[in-house]
């Protein structure tokens, strides 16, 4: 690949990492042969980046955002939009039964189902109910600018009035007035927006556990058809929202039960209007940079097993101090059948309770539904569960806490036991290390968690504030990072030091950034113009340091859908996932304004780009990195040809631009 700069002449990789020397280096006063001599040291890459930054909000689903996105003139996307589902104003469209809602029967008799029969079409949704706080202020403790401004350091000056508004202003649980009809809505998407329901006020959060999320894509065989050839379908997610919610940790369903028990309602169908405001700076960004419409979660389910695919490639499994796979818990084990006498009110399961699965052992509870439909699909993706090694599903806590102490073996009575054991699993951060690829994690608040490291300000206003997210940290799970002082302590660090880093041009390689809770976009305790401030101060201090603004790529994504509804292709990879589509856009001098690609990926593409620029090996030999780039077919580019298959995100820049933007 080469690739000619007018104005320097430099060609290839030599030119790129002339261009990339960072702005500390040439202000230093180095001379030319000096100068030459940093470039030799730079390590080799396939393009012109030589820094990459990973943003990563959370949860929320590429329809959920651009349902009504416009591309610019040459482009396609496929959004609600673009199918006929809704209209530009985000009224039903003519194609609108194409994401129509059912209910579903799956009892004990049953056994867990992904694709349940008895189904029903809705003839209204359940009734979305309230979440988030009813007052900022209230609510979340902050009341004043001030007190906004002391809590989170990641916002741009214009920004920080937003985590002063926004409250619902209702109890909590019950149908969200704001909504348009709340109580009479047709069954499918609606737009959340409107003249009572503002961009800026906060959102409830649905449903998004592991077998929970496979079961509301109903996904089988039957349903395939070639533009869909896994046959997920997407339309149960009201039905889980509502017969089990977040799960209950083996508590028996209440009594009476009802579409309001779980205090969801259909909050999962909502979505944000681009074309009448919502979303300014991203749909910004994806104007005038590119973005992808095909870029997955790549594990059903939440925050943390999703983070870790961003480092691992790969699940973790429950092991002992040398890495042996053993069993967990009894009441750590997921248990998706129904209780006795309930419909789909799973057995085991709730944030504190079911959380790991032996999937090589089709009697295990849950096991065989999504085993029988893998093996159904006619590239037959291998489930990628080791025998014996029980997987973690769904959120739990780190073992290491930030100052390398051991946290599965803390007994202090303000730790949890809900922690997952330390890995000795491979991630890419030890093929950077091994391989001389600097690397730093940034999360905001980092240094605040060093100093209370169970959290006991979380939500802290002020000084104080410790919103720093423990397991969105891949590296926190890890051992060889974890327990190396001098590799812990160099490359995790606070988005304070990003800051700096930036300015200075002195940002490593590889950068992972992860927002605080205040303004990472998590519905109910965040919100989008939060995280759309945070990616802005970023994007922004990167365009103001010119070299380092020629030599980066930033990768804004989220961790997963958050449960909200997408009407994109799934490609199952494995018994973990793929999931829904999620946002990516990326910010670069080398990207075509507007540009948007089809190509299928998920997070550990992004896992595939370093390896590819950097020239690294994979992380092991069953990591998910091993996958192929898709083959497409023009006839549908969402669709690999050779599934399983992820791309390496290279086709989302233009490499042969002559000239910067």
């Amino acid at each position: 690949m080469s690739f000619t700069h007018a104005a320097t002449g430099f060609t290839g990789v030599r030119r790129a990492a002339a261009v990339s020397l960072s702005l500390l280096q040439l202000t230093f006063g180095t001379t030319l042969r000096e100068q030459e001599h940093l470039v030799t040291k730079l390590p080799k890459t396939r393009s012109p980046i030589h820094h990459v930054i990973v943003i990563v909000g959370e949860n929320r689903t590429f329809d959920h955002l651009f349902a009504t996105y416009q591309p610019q003139p040459g482009q396609t996307v496929g959004n609600l939009l673009s199918k006929g589902i809704v209209r530009d104003d985000g009224t039903p469209g003519p194609n609108y039964w194409l994401a129509t809602q059912y209910s579903a029967t799956d009892t004990a008799a049953d056994g867990y189902q992904i694709a349940p029969g008895g189904k029903t079409t809705y003839p209204l949704l359940p009734a979305p109910l309230t979440g988030g706080p009813s007052s900022a202020c209230t609510s979340n403790g902050i009341c004043t600018l001030a007190e906004a401004q002391a809590s989170e350091n990641g916002l741009p000056a214009e920004y920080y009035p937003y985590l002063l508004t926004g409250g619902n202003g209702q109890a909590s649980g019950v149908p969200d007035a704001r909504i348009a009809n709340v109580s009479d809505l047709p069954s499918g998407p609606f737009q959340l927006t409107s003249s009572t329901f503002s961009y800026d006020d906060y959102a409830a959060s649905p449903t998004h556990r592991f077998y929970q999320m496979w079961q509301q894509q109903d996904c089988s065989i039957s349903h395939a058809t070639i533009s869909n050839p896994s046959g997920c379908n997407a339309d149960l997610l009201p039905w889980v929202e509502t017969s089990v919610g977040g799960g209950a940790n083996g508590t028996s369903q209440p009594t009476p039960f009802n579409n309001a028990s779980t205090g969801e309602g259909a909050v999962s169908m909502g979505f944000y209007n681009v074309l009448q405001g919502d979303l300014p700076y991203f749909k910004y960004l994806a104007d005038h940079y590119a973005m992808s419409d095909n870029y997955h979660q790549p594990v059903m389910g939440g925050t943390g097993p999703n983070s870790l695919m961003l480092g691992f490639a790969d699940a973790l499994y429950f092991s002992d101090s040398a890495g042996n796979a053993v069993v967990p818990p009894h009441n750590e084990i997921e248990n998706p059948n129904a209780a006795a006498g309930t419909n789909n009110w799973y057995s085991q399961d709730g944030f504190w309770g079911g959380s790991y699965t032996n999937c090589s052992d089709t009697s295990a509870p849950g096991v065989a539904a999504i085993q029988s439909y893998l093996r159904s699909l006619p590239y037959s993706p291998n489930p990628n569960c080791d025998a014996g090694h029980y997987y973690l599903l769904n959120n739990y806590n780190p073992g290491y806490f930030g100052d390398g102490s051991n946290a599965y073996t803390d007994t202090n009575t303000a730790n949890t036991v809900f922690t997952v054991p330390p890995t000795k699993q491979s991630s890419i951060a030890d093929v950077m290390l091994q391989n001389h690829i600097s690397w730093k994690y940034y999360g905001d608040q980092w240094n605040q968690y060093l100093v209370d490291k169970y959290q006991q300000h979380f939500g802290t206003v002020g000084a104080a504030s410790d919103q720093y997210c423990n397991i969105c940290n891949p590296f926190q799970y890890q051992t060889s990072v974890m327990t190396n002082n001098s590799v812990r302590t160099a490359h995790l660090k606070d988005t304070a030091d990003l800051y700096t880093d930036i300015q200075n041009g002195t940002l490593p390689s590889v950068s992972y950034v992860k927002p605080s809770g205040w303004v990472d976009g998590h519905p109910a305790t965040s919100k989008l113009d939060l995280y759309e401030g945070f990616v802005k101060k970023i994007v922004d201090g990167v365009r103001n340091n010119p070299q380092l603004w020629q030599s980066t790529a930033i990768f804004i994504t989220f961790d997963e859908g958050g449960g909200y509804y997408d009407s994109g292709y799934i490609q199952p990879l494995d018994y973990f996932g793929d999931g829904p589509r999620i946002p990516m856009i990326v910010v670069s001098a080398y990207t075509n304004p507007g540009h948007i690609s089809h190509t299928y990926a998920d997070h550990v593409s992004v896992v595939k780009f370093i390896e590819a620029n950097w020239n690294l090996p994979k992380i092991s030999g069953r990591s998910r990195d091993n996958l192929p780039n898709p083959n497409v077919d023009s006839t549908n580019p969402y669709v690999p040809e050779n599934s399983p298959a992820i791309g390496d995100l290279f086709d989302l820049f233009n490499f042969t631009m002559r000239t910067y933007r």
